[in-house]
């Protein structure tokens, strides 16, 4: 189907169910129930999920393939999202060319930065990736704000010369839209005290994420991917036999780039309002995180772990301390006050420390990431089924 085996057809269908019943998924208790909090199903959160499960699997394509790590990726992403936003200011608030011209001036920036880089491997190639990182960002902050609004940031105005769309009224505030399809456009259904909301934005993004997704799915198993694996295997060895490993990096640097001003792009259809904190190396970091959490060199593996990290950063960082002392309200008060202040530096503000545990714990005894721990799973389930059922648990020899 399309081009894939049949596992990856497989795989593809298993990501597109979960993203057309994501409202479902993430929304598992009801409203109003002191469980109410970790519902993830409301549109921002939703979006972000999708938008930087692109990101991920852009950046899996040249670390996953290639072993050549970037901590400039986030560059990539403002790039991409302050094009979008001037395509809005000057064109039309259809998110069609928005998208469009940030894949391309993500991809000629990534050509650019990935031509300079790879001149270098290992520690030095990604310090060279930081150091473009953050002269973005320090252009984007502090020299070229004429054209990215400095600290501020921009978004649309009413006053904006769009030559594609009509004047708007005086105060209008322009909205980003699918030939006039709304992104915020959105609909509840309520079942019992479940409230489950679908928005036009998500389901676009998760289409869009989609088709990155087959894209990089026909990456990893044609000739392309085959090289870019036997650079990460041995590209010594591969120089000597005559190939040329540049062309191939460098390929895999602009693809994964063109994905970060993709996933740029979309941030700004969905919020159209642009800073240059998205060039702040934390950014890079986060991906990075992003992609070994799930796993490495695997198809799925960047989403999950990009899911896993948005949904901590919207839900862990929401609990505060009056709801833990309402958590610990059934113990006695000093026992409740005693399990407070346990808990309470692993959550709200401090989110990042059970990120940094967890990762920990996962580098350590999952190398794979997620998906390792979900394949042992698996491993686990078959030999119990194909176990033999005499009492000893000895197999008997055929007569």
């Amino acid at each position: 189907m399309l081009g894939l085996s049949k596992k990856d057809a497989g795989l593809l269908i298993v990501v597109a169910l979960l993203c057309l019943f994501a409202p479902f998924l993430l929304n598992p208790f009801p409203e109003g129930s002191a469980m109410a909090q970790f519902n993830g199903g409301y549109p921002d959160l939703m979006q972000r999920l999708v938008i930087f499960g692109i990101f991920a699997i852009g950046f899996n394509i040249l670390f996953g393939l290639t072993g050549y790590l970037s901590f400039g990726h986030a560059a990539f992403l403002g790039v991409g999202s302050y094009a979008a936003i001037w395509m809005m200011k000057l064109l039309t608030m259809n998110i069609i060319p928005a998208i469009m011209i940030s894949v391309l001036v993500a991809g000629l920036f990534s050509l650019l930065v990935g031509w300079i880089s790879l001149r270098r491997s290992g520690i030095y190639f990604s310090i060279l990736t930081l150091a473009f990182a953050q002269m973005s960002y320090a252009l984007a902050y502090s020299v070229l704000t004429p054209i990215t609004g400095g600290e501020t940031g921009l978004q649309p105005k009413y006053t904006d010369p769009r030559i594609l769309d009509g004047a708007l009224p005086a105060g209008q505030s322009p909205r980003a839209n699918l030939f006039g399809l709304d992104m915020k456009a959105t609909t509840q259904l309520e079942v019992g005290d479940w409230v489950f909301t679908f928005n036009a934005g998500y389901y676009i993004a998760a289409a869009v994420m989609l088709i990155a997704f087959y894209l990089s799915m026909r990456i990893f198993r044609s000739p392309l991917g085959m090289m870019l694996r036997a650079v990460k295997s041995n590209q010594q060895r591969m120089n000597y036999t005559g190939l040329n490993s540049k062309p191939y990096t460098l390929a895999a640097f602009v693809i994964s780039g063109m994905y970060a001003g993709l996933a740029g792009g979309l941030l700004v259809a969905m919020d159209t309002q642009v800073g240059a904190e998205r060039m702040f190396w934390t950014a890079s970091g986060e991906v990075v995180l992003m992609t070994i959490l799930g796993g490495a060199g695997t198809l799925i593996g960047p989403i999950l772990g990009a899911g896993f990290i948005k949904y901590m950063e919207n839900i862990i960082s929401k609990i505060n301390e009056s709801v833990l002392e309402q958590w610990f309200a059934f113990m006695p008060d000093w026992m409740g006050d005693f399990m407070v202040a346990i808990v309470y530096p692993f959550v709200g503000k401090g989110w990042h420390l059970t990120l940094g545990l967890l990762f920990m714990l996962v580098v350590i005894f999952l190398p794979g990431g997620l998906v390792e721990g979900g394949q042992r799973i698996g491993k686990l389930f078959r030999r119990k089924k194909s176990e033999p059922d005499t009492p000893d648990g000895k197999t008997t020899p055929a007569e």
